[in-house]
């Protein structure tokens, strides 16, 4: 027993320090970073969305409705690209064949539901609106065709990155372990060197599951660099 918990000890120890010494590699904000932001919608981000059961504690736990708008009036201030990728469903898209756990259950709830792809009916102040603080912003900022599962495989917003000479990307919006860290792990993979808001995200809290936790372990372990509506606010403003 006493050799079983000498080396559970030591394997812990082990573990701490290897994580501490984990190199952050920097991000250097110039001229080709843009910042893109997943799913700044009324259906993840406020007490009328239909997840914010789930995401509700995350989301007010990080003052991540605030911290976004911060990073759009950032942008603004410091005019740095903006790019949106939102979440729509159309009725075609309610006609899939097979889904996953979390596809499944989107569209049950009838989550980021539009009418029709061709048009606005009854688009505003709807679950796939955007939050309205965020709108007058959004009105400046290039917003990419929808995504339809969790990252840009199935939008165009790497073509938009490249056709405007990005190639450093500063990423928040929700949801952190789905959107935001599938946005993040096909960037990466394209070539980008990318950068976290970390409370400027949330993500689902359920029994046992704390999907937040989740993603800032991946976020920490891939991107390079992780940093907080602040410390981004100090790396502007060198």
């Amino acid at each position: 027993m006493k050799r079983f918990i000498t080396a559970l000890i030591f394997t812990i120890a082990f573990a701490n320090v290897a994580f501490a010494q984990l190199p952050e590699p920097g991000f250097v904000i110039d001229g080709n970073t843009a910042i893109v932001i997943t799913d700044p919608q009324v259906d993840f981000l406020s007490p009328n969305g239909v997840t914010w059961g789930v995401v509700g504690k995350s989301v007010t736990d990080n003052n991540t409705v605030a911290n976004l708008e911060k990073v759009f009036q950032m942008a603004q201030q410091k005019n740095i690209e903006v790019f949106v990728s939102p979440h729509y469903y159309y009725p075609h898209d309610h006609q899939w064949k097979f889904e996953g756990v979390l596809e499944t259950l989107m569209h049950n709830i009838k989550m980021f539901d539009r009418k029709d792809p061709l048009s606005l009916d009854g688009f505003d102040k709807s679950g796939a609106d955007f939050m309205p603080q965020y709108k007058k912003y959004i009105a400046n900022a290039v917003v990419t065709s929808p995504h339809k599962v969790y990252g840009p495989d199935t939008n165009d917003l790497i073509l938009q990155l490249r056709k405007r000479g990005i190639d450093k990307v500063i990423l928040a919006g929700m949801s952190a372990n789905l959107c935001v860290e599938s946005h993040m792990r096909e960037l990466l993979e394209q070539g980008f060197e990318v950068a976290i808001v970390s409370d400027a995200t949330a993500a689902a809290i359920l029994p046992g599951m704390n999907a937040y936790d989740a993603a800032m372990v991946n976020f920490k372990m891939m991107a390079s660099k992780v940093m907080t509506t602040a410390q981004l606010a100090t790396e502007l403003n060198k």
